[in-house]
């Protein structure tokens, strides 16, 4: 995980705690877990926050992933009007339509940067016969990765194991062709996003065709995603300002403000 707003950072168990404050003048820890938990229906992302900084015992709150991605792209939860997030992480993606800081609409699936990458090394393998690793993977993600077909089809050299001889090789592959290797998994998010869309209440629909969608997570820097999920959806999108961050910034603002963002967090003791 990355620190949030650059602050210190340190590892406790197989977690990260993020200081916030400063100079460690109070010690209010954001604990951003990575569980997922069955609440209602459907699959919940969410995350963790824990105060030490009060006498006593620590008080534990959770704030749902879809919120904390949307307060941290600065979108105002708390108004009337409605909000839509699509928060795309490593593991999972999560749709929410937020108002009233609560969540109208939501939907997730177990597609993510992870699965993406894993799309793109076995469409290499199909199409080259060559293995390569997931770094490698994600780093032709980064340099070539485009959700819709370009007229400018760049490429790059790339080096694995040929799987027939079983010795190093490189080729040289295509934007175009990762396009193609990544197309089942974003149907996948974008069959998710359709069907909150179609779970959204008629008075909420004009707020989300005029605000658009905000895309957060990692997930959300692959090239024109935005323009792939604009052209299928109607909807316009947005990527929030440094998604990979939404999260961690979110979880601090929750944190900060505890009385506020009461109602969109549970608390745990």
């Amino acid at each position: 995980m990355i620190d949030y707003a650059g602050r210190s950072r340190h590892r406790l168990a197989r977690a990260e705690v993020f200081e916030l404050g400063g100079a460690l003048r109070r010690l209010d820890l954001v604990l951003l877990l990575a569980v997922a938990a069955l609440v209602g229906y459907g699959l919940w992302a969410i995350a963790g926050i824990t105060r030490f900084d009060v006498p006593g015992d620590p008080h534990y709150h959770l704030v749902r992933q879809a919120i904390a991605a949307a307060l941290g792209a600065g979108i105002p939860i708390a108004s009337a009007a409605g909000n839509m997030v699509v928060d795309i992480g490593g593991g999972t993606t999560e749709i929410a339509i937020l108002s009233l800081g609560g969540v109208v609409a939501q939907n997730s699936v177990r597609v993510g940067g992870n699965k993406i990458d894993g799309a793109i090394a076995d469409g290499i393998r199909r199409s080259h016969s060559l293995a390569i690793g997931a770094q490698t993977a994600e780093q032709i993600k980064m340099e070539l990765g485009s959700a819709i077909i370009t007229k400018k089809n760049k490429s790059m050299e790339i080096r694995g194991r040929d799987v027939v001889a079983g010795l190093p090789k490189t080729i040289s592959i295509t934007s175009n062709e990762i396009t193609h290797a990544m197309a089942d998994e974003l149907e996948k998010i974008v069959l998710a996003i359709r069907a909150v869309l179609e779970q959204i209440p008629p008075e909420l629909s004009s707020d989300i065709i005029d605000r658009g969608m905000i895309l957060t997570g990692g997930g959300a820097k692959l090239g024109n995603l935005d323009k792939l999920l604009t052209s299928i959806t109607g909807v316009p999108c947005v990527v929030a300002e440094d998604p990979q961050l939404c999260v961690v910034k979110g979880a601090g603002i929750a944190l900060d403000n505890l009385a506020e963002y009461k109602r969109s967090l549970a608390g745990l003791k």
